[in-house]
């Protein structure tokens, strides 16, 4: 409350400032921020941060960051100049954006938008950033008529990348290009930058798992680098003290418990650095708010990661080809108005609707969710029980209920199955083997609904014998909507203490190939750590928990580089037994066990994190809410609304 009082006592009453003819109408931004009593140095730092788009604009940063500590800081932004393409070829990368990303998952190309990186990060003072961008307009224009047209492309890939590189010769005019306005913002602005040096291209997918090579190489091959392209120089700064941070969006708003605490709003963006980490309680994260600029302790999973680039301001955009300044409700119709960059309508922007003088915008454009491309992301390991199983619902005589005379499987219940998967004459051991519900199919979509809004890719999916197991992984893929792109494993070292197997042997489980010729993504070529034949009945308590703990660590190496998110889909026992031990703990007895497993629900679901590179592992919020519903007893109609 202090400090903005402290702000309001600098503001100049109107009685007292000077009479400046013309300066609300005519002047600049700056003039009339300055006329409100503003002091100069907060006034340039708030129009370089919402892109010198409007004077309100500025006036709602000033009053947002009024406790901001670091308010009056000296410390410039840094800024970037990218070229980015245009027209039909940009439709064509955007689709490939989209298609890339619903067909194999995030990658590190999706942390920033279609480009060729023309100088480095460099930075620029507040009050010469007007200087720079008549820099880059200047030498914009004295480039018309010299700009190469059309930009020669080739397509490159390897094992964990994918570009379009430009034809080395064209990419020494467009680094000359980059020598002109180094030195034009020199002279104009005292800025000093480096051009980019290594080849041009335009990144189409980096670090992915190298079995989805063949589906981005075949996605990228069929964009068309020979379609027409008005490429536009344009302007891009972030906060030079979060550049090494990892960048998180709000998700749900919350209201400070404590002083230490930090007040979330949706939409909002906040930085977190590992290094400001180790004093923060498990579930808990502290970091630095964008709209506020304040610090503090904020729960984990009232956030998800979001690029970097989302919080990156937009200064200026200019063509090559087309000199015309649009007017301001041409910019409006185009997507640039209010401050607000939106990166959709860009991106599918018809040549002769892209912006081509130089717009100032706002920084809240809103990209892709995903991680810091400037920092490996952590691996995660996943676990998760299966759905509703039909033998707990309907009970141990449920086959029972649903065979007619000869065997046939009849669905005689709304929360049975349509179908059953190689029933045939009821001679597969459904009694050792349950199938799950129509609820649990449910269960696991809806879990993988919750996992694809959260923006979390999953790179591989493992999952235990039993078909309850392998239907919640199947479901859990529909909702992710990777249904047949992502094929599961099946590793009977994740089946569970089979101490609880009644009888004397083990389920006689459907064999991948089996469950392949009834439509589940199953991968028949995967080889299992720990084949059938290595279990067997009545195992002891420690041989559980070490053949668990085993598989998971064999697991975890096999995908090591290839991958950074893994799915345990299994049973309740399997989210305690395969992440305690990883994580350094010791087991627990066998009746502690036991009281735990009980408490965990169908589609119970655990994080387990890698911290570094370190082996070491840690329990961590995961990325979506529990999953909590009311049980449904059977109703009969007849007995209940009959009854005398």
């Amino acid at each position: 409350m202090a400090a903005k009082e402290d702000l309001f006592s600098k503001i100049i009453p109107r009685s007292l400032r000077p009479k400046v003819t013309g300066t609300v109408k005519y002047g600049s931004n700056l003039d009339v921020l300055l006329s409100m009593g503003f002091p100069k140095a907060r006034a340039l730092k708030a129009l370089v941060s919402t892109g010198g788009k409007s004077v309100q604009a500025a006036c709602d940063w000033l009053f947002s960051h009024v406790d901001d500590p670091f308010l009056d800081d000296p410390l410039p932004r840094e800024y970037v100049l990218y070229l980015r393409p245009s027209g039909p070829l940009q439709n064509q990368l955007h689709h490939f954006w989209q298609q890339s990303r619903v067909s194999c998952g995030k990658n590190k190309a999706h942390n920033i938008f279609p480009h060729i990186t023309l100088c480095q990060f460099f930075m620029c003072a507040d009050k010469k950033v007007d200087a720079l961008l008549e820099a880059l307009q200047a030498t914009v224009g004295q480039w018309r008529g010299r700009f190469p047209s059309p930009l020669p492309l080739e397509l490159y890939t390897s094992f964990n990348f994918i570009g379009l590189f430009v034809e080395e010769q064209i990419a020494e005019v467009l680094k000359q290009f980059a020598a002109d306005f180094a030195s034009e913002a020199a002279r104009k602005a005292d800025v000093h930058l480096e051009p980019h040096k290594k080849q041009l291209h335009v990144t189409l997918a980096y670090y992915f798992p190298t079995n989805h090579l063949s589906s981005l190489e075949k996605l990228a091959k069929g964009i068309e680098v020979k379609l027409g392209c008005d490429w536009l120089a344009v302007l891009f700064s972030r906060d030079i003290r979060f550049a090494n941070h990892e960048t998180l969006r709000v998700m749900y708003p919350y209201a400070p418990q404590n002083e230490d605490e930090l007040e979330l709003v949706l939409g909002d963006f906040v930085f977190t650095s590992p290094l400001e980490q180790k004093n923060t309680s498990e579930g808990w994260v502290y970091g630095s708010s964008l709209a506020t600029g304040l610090s503090g302790l904020l729960p984990e999973n009232y956030v998800s990661r979001a690029d970097e680039c989302d919080t990156w301001v937009f200064h200026g955009s200019h063509s090559f080809f087309n000199c015309s300044a649009p007017s301001d409700k041409e910019s409006r119709e185009r997507g640039l108005f209010n401050g607000l960059l939106d990166s959709r309508r860009l991106d599918n922007a018809s040549p002769e609707d892209t912006p081509t003088s130089s717009l100032i915008c706002h920084p809240m454009q809103v990209l892709r969710v995903g991680s810091n491309h400037s920092r490996l992301p952590k691996r995660t390991l996943f676990v998760c029980r299966h759905g509703e199983r039909m033998d707990v619902v309907f009970g141990k005589q449920w086959l029972s209920l649903c065979s007619d005379s000869k065997g046939r499987y009849v669905r005689t219940n709304l929360n049975m199955p349509v179908s059953l998967p190689m029933w045939n004459g009821g001679h597969r051991d459904y009694d050792m083997d349950t199938p799950i519900t129509v609820f649990g199919s449910t269960q696991a979509q809806i879990v993988g609904q919750a996992l694809l809004e959260s923006n979390t890719v999953i790179d591989f999916v493992y999952c235990s014998p039993s078909l309850r197991c392998v239907q919640t992984a199947q479901n859990i893929l529909k909702g992710l909507q990777q249904d047949g792109k992502l094929k599961i494993r099946v590793e009977p070292g994740l089946f569970e203490w089979t101490k609880w197997v009644s009888g004397s042997s083990l389920p006689a489980w459907i064999p991948p190939t089996d469950l392949a010729a009834s439509h589940f993504s199953v991968d028949t070529t995967y080889r299992p750590l720990i084949p059938i034949c290595k279990l067997s009945v009545s195992e002891s308590y420690d041989t559980y928990m070490s053949r668990s703990y085993q598989v998971t660590k064999d697991i975890l190496s096999d995908c090591k580089n290839m991958g950074n998110n893994i799915l345990f889909v299994a049973h309740a026992s399997s989210l305690e037994a395969c992440t305690r031990q990883l994580q350094g703990r010791s087991p627990q007895t066998s009746k502690d066990f036991i009281q735990v497993v009980r408490k965990i629900p169908y589609l119970g679901f655990c994080s387990c994190e890698e911290q570094s590179d370190t082996g070491v592992w840690q329990l961590v919020d995961p990325p979506i809410l529990p999953l909590t519903h009311g049980p449904n007893h059977s109703f009969n109609w007849r007995e209940t609304l009959l009854q005398e």
